[in-house]
This record gives C-alpha cells, structure tokens and sequence, in this order.
C-alpha cells in the first residue's frame, strides 16, 4: 500500500514513535526501532515483556498509532509517515532479537506528507491519506 517512494522513506529512518493506551485509558508513547515487512510493522526488543506498550497490547489495548518522521530545516519541510492501525503478540525471527515475541502492527488506515509531494499546497496542508484493507 506504500509507494515507492514512501517505502524508501521507511527504509531510510529506522525510528518511530508507537503510541498504545494503558487499562485506565491514558495514551502512551515510546520511540521504538521496527521492522517492516511490506504488510505489517514489527516492534521488538530485549525486554519487550516487560515493558508498558506490551503489556497495554496483552491486556487488549490493541488499536495503536506509529509515526515516523524528520525535519529538513533548509528548506523548511516536515515529512512523515503516520498510522493508525491493530496490534497482536507474535512470535518471530527478527533481525536485531531474533527468535522472540514482537508487537506485530497491522495499518487500518495511513498519512504521509511531504515524502512523494510538498505538504503544503496552495496554504493548504495536504496529506496524502490511504486506507489498508
């Protein structure tokens, strides 16, 4: 569902921010690294178990966000990559983890700018909005 172009944007900045929601309701949000697979996006780590995003995921707090994004300051341009989207507990081969359990995010919905087209247009911010099947 990516383009191209957005996929070698993904490629090029290995570091996100993953938003979950605890039992009580209260978002919250860690810089995590990910991979991806061309379908769904991989959150691991060493101590993945113990940690608040797993552990918001177990309890059933499944919907998340994930962005990915950077600043160019000369130009000025603001690009990224944000989604919103379900996660489950697999268990996989990673690159960095290996064998272990990861945070497996499935996309229901996705934003870019500035990665294939300006972000603003005419005074107009203008994201480019997909919807995952």
């Amino acid at each position: 569902m990516f383009s191209e172009k957005e996929l070698a944007y993904l490629k090029a900045h290995p570091l996100a921010r993953l938003g979950t929601v605890t039992f009580a309701g209260q978002p919250d949000v860690d810089a995590v690294g990910y991979e991806f697979d061309g379908v769904r996006f991989y959150i691991g780590g060493t101590r993945l178990e113990d940690t608040r995003k797993y552990k918001n995921v177990a309890a059933g707090n499944a919907k998340v966000s994930l962005i990915i994004d950077d600043l160019l300051l000369e130009p000025f341009v603001p690009r990224g990559i944000k989604l919103h989207g379900h996660a489950q507990i697999v268990e996989r081969e990673g690159r960095r983890f290996g064998f272990a359990k990861y945070l497996a995010i499935t996309p229901t919905v996705s934003w870019s700018w500035g990665v294939e087209e300006p972000h603003m247009q005419r005074g107009e911010y203008v994201p480019k909005k997909t919807r995952w099947t």
